[in-house]
């Protein structure tokens, strides 16, 4: 595997791992508005409801909230681990396998 290649999977993983956070992010950041405006309406709709509303709102919010920390760690794996550079320098070396394979039996006259 050349150094270009290797070069180009981990800026292709960089970039990867930045659209994963900035997603996780923007959900997150989208999920607490809503759960938070909904509970709010709720609220101004029946005030009897409170405890109940503000109860369902903190256990949807800690919910909500487990999505950017599974986030980070599917880029702290991918940051750190890269399968996709392991997986890649299996494949050319099955290539390059195949292909002395395939000189030598030509060599040979085998076919």
């Amino acid at each position: 595997m050349s150094p270009e290649m290797i070069t180009m999977i981990y800026s292709y993983t960089a970039i990867g791992i930045g659209v994963m956070l900035g997603a996780a992010g923007l959900g997150s950041a989208i999920g607490w508005g809503l759960i938070c405006a909904k509970t709010q309406e709720g609220i101004t709709r029946q005030p009897e409801l409170k405890p109940m509303l503000m109860t369902n709102m903190f256990i949807f919010a800690g919910l909500m909230e487990s999505f950017p920390f599974i986030m980070i760690a599917f880029a702290m794996w991918f940051l750190f681990a890269n399968p996709i550079l392991g997986s890649a320098s299996a494949a050319i070396m099955v290539n390059h396998g195949a292909a002395i394979a395939a000189h030598a039996s030509v060599a040979h006259g085998i076919h």
